[in-house]
């Protein structure tokens, strides 16, 4: 066979080989927004159970959920495999493992297992539940519709509104760190009025830092490898507290800056008109 002909189809096999793996990269995140998924289908049933034990695991399921929707993203980054269908994958995965699935948490931790109260009392304190819960997911859902069409705020640094991920984790770190069910009625309410609030940040202009301008593939300083590595054996040894002050840590931060860049245009537009 002449050279020329041994070069080209030498060329031809590099670049099927190079399709194969491109097509086989693409499979990374797609698989890794699939286990989201699957953890927040495990967490509804767990949570339809009913057990304390039940309950527990339906928390961990939407933690575990928030970290492979950390990586599907980051993978597909790093790998160059962005694709719209991805993107959109990615967000219904999220309505499941975000919305539905802390809404479906929520109402059965926070409601079902009231005590003491009348049958009409109990019927009116289910429909405000599921009331509150319908408006968890509808803002779950919009806040992801409104993310695929608006993108983020200030580049890539800021999210407009709280991210899906956080709202459910919030809810998720408090059942993990209670564990018991609600009993009494008005802590129930409380805990309605935390489903309702998290799902108004969500559809909110409140910003929250996104972390995707940190230079994760960049070297790093040992110190902060240190603190990331203390991080995770405090999360491994005593989860139910620090993922709870993770989770309302980062809720309130968003908070808390918002008021101080409120207070600060209002300084300067009395300091303008003066």
């Amino acid at each position: 066979m002449p050279e020329y002909e041994q070069q080209e189809l030498g060329l031809e096999f590099e670049r099927a080989r190079g399709a194969r793996l491109r097509r086989g990269i693409y499979l990374v995140p797609g698989f890794l927004t699939v286990l989201n998924l699957l953890c927040g289908y495990y967490s509804v049933l767990a949570s339809l159970m009913g057990t304390t034990e039940a309950f527990d695991w339906a928390a961990r399921a939407i933690g575990f959920a928030v970290v492979f929707d950390a990586l599907d993203g980051r993978v597909a980054r790093m790998t160059g495999t962005n694709t719209e269908f991805g993107k959109q994958f990615d967000s219904l995965a999220d309505v499941i493992s975000f919305g539905i699935a802390p809404a479906v948490l929520a109402y059965s931790w926070g409601v079902r297992s009231l005590q003491g109260l009348g049958l009409e009392r109990m019927q009116q304190m289910g429909k405000l539940g599921w009331l509150a819960c319908l408006f968890f997911v509808s803002c779950c859902a919009w806040r992801l519709a409104r993310f695929n069409v608006q993108g983020m705020a200030g580049g890539t640094r800021y999210f407009i509104g709280l991210p899906t991920p956080a709202a459910a984790g919030m809810l998720a770190s408090l059942v993990h760190y209670i564990k018991d069910p609600v009993e009494d009625w008005r802590w129930a309410l409380a805990w309605l009025l935390l489903v309702v609030a998290l799902g108004a940040l969500m559809i909110s202009k409140v910003r929250y830092y996104s972390f995707k301008d940190f230079p994760w593939g960049r070297r790093q300083p040992s110190l902060r490898i240190v603190l990331v590595v203390v991080l995770v054996a405090a999360i491994w040894w005593y989860s139910e507290p620090v993922l709870l002050g993770i989770a309302a840590a980062y809720t309130g931060a968003g908070i808390v800056l918002h008021v101080v860049r409120f207070a600060r245009r209002q300084i300067v537009s009395h300091a303008a008109k003066a």
